[in-house]
């Protein structure tokens, strides 16, 4: 029997809103794996200690959530390829003794988004230019999308995404900036909230956006996973839309991120299953 388990876990402030540590125990429930997952709060000022304090206590990896997404980066060894093109990172793993920062972030999007549309040569606007959505954006552009808006009330911020995708992928990208009721560009394929508007408890906060822009045929995305039911995810499927929800990008991203910690590929339906247990979308 053993009682020295393999730690994971998760830095974030406010952690107390992230359901991440409930599927990927279950996860690790169902495949009888001797880790744990634990979620810390963990303010800025003290990222530090914390990796340092990982670190310290054998830790195998772990995710990092806002406000550390790009500030985690001077505190590791090394980054992966897309991560290193990302600016970004939400998931750290310990290798041969070094921290590595990966970005799982924009993978588990993607994944989500192929079984519902072909993504070669589409037209995507993105709302948001934070951690997210440069990881959404990034990845779309590798997975072979053709032209992305970013969407974004920071001109700045925005700016520099599109320069990003222009320069590192064979995309091409541009910005826009966030004007009230701001419409969907002619030619959209994908539409993509990667903003906070609408995550618990401001549920009923919405995207300033002219909802007559939606159309039939478009692909709407958001995610956010707590409510997996937004306001952007109903209006868009009365619109009729194709809708995606954040839970399909939370658990991908969750199991990519196992499997780098573990080398296990485990079963998403035991962890999708389990937040849609814990929203009472099931």
């Amino acid at each position: 029997m053993n009682f020295l388990h393999s730690l994971t876990g998760s830095f974030a402030q406010p952690a107390a809103e992230n359901p991440t540590v409930a599927m990927i125990e279950a996860a690790y429930r169902h495949h009888g794996l001797e880790w744990r997952y634990v979620n810390c709060e963990v303010a800025p000022e003290h990222l530090a200690a914390a990796v340092r304090g990982a670190r310290a206590m054998g830790w195998a990896g772990f995710n990092c959530s806002l406000p550390h997404k790009l500030t985690v980066i001077e505190h590791l060894d090394g980054l992966a390829p897309s991560a290193e093109i990302i600016g970004a990172v939400n998931t750290v793993v310990m290798r041969d003794g070094l921290w590595i920062g990966e970005n799982t972030d924009g993978q588990g999007f993607v994944e989500a988004l192929r079984p519902v549309c072909e993504l070669e040569g589409q037209r995507v606007t993105l709302f948001g230019a934070g951690g997210a959505a440069r990881a959404v954006a990034v990845e779309l552009a590798l997975a072979g999308a053709a032209h992305i808006t970013v969407i974004n009330r920071s001109r700045p911020r925005g700016q520099e995404l599109a320069d990003l995708v222009c320069a590192k992928t064979s995309a091409t990208a541009e910005y826009a900036h966030w004007q009230p009721a701001m419409p969907i560009p002619p030619g959209t394929g994908i539409v993509v909230n990667a903003t906070a508007i609408g995550l618990f408890p401001a549920v009923d906060d919405q995207l300033d956006i002219d909802w007559a822009t939606l159309r039939p045929g478009m692909v709407v995305a958001d995610a956010i996973p707590n409510p997996p039911r937004t306001h952007l995810i109903r209006t868009a499927e009365a619109a009729g839309c194709t809708v995606l929800d954040g839970l399909g990008m939370l658990v991908n991203q969750g199991a990519i991120a196992i499997r780098l910690w573990t080398g296990v590929d485990v079963d998403r339906g035991v962890m999708r299953r389990e937040l849609e247990t814990i929203f009472g979308a099931a």
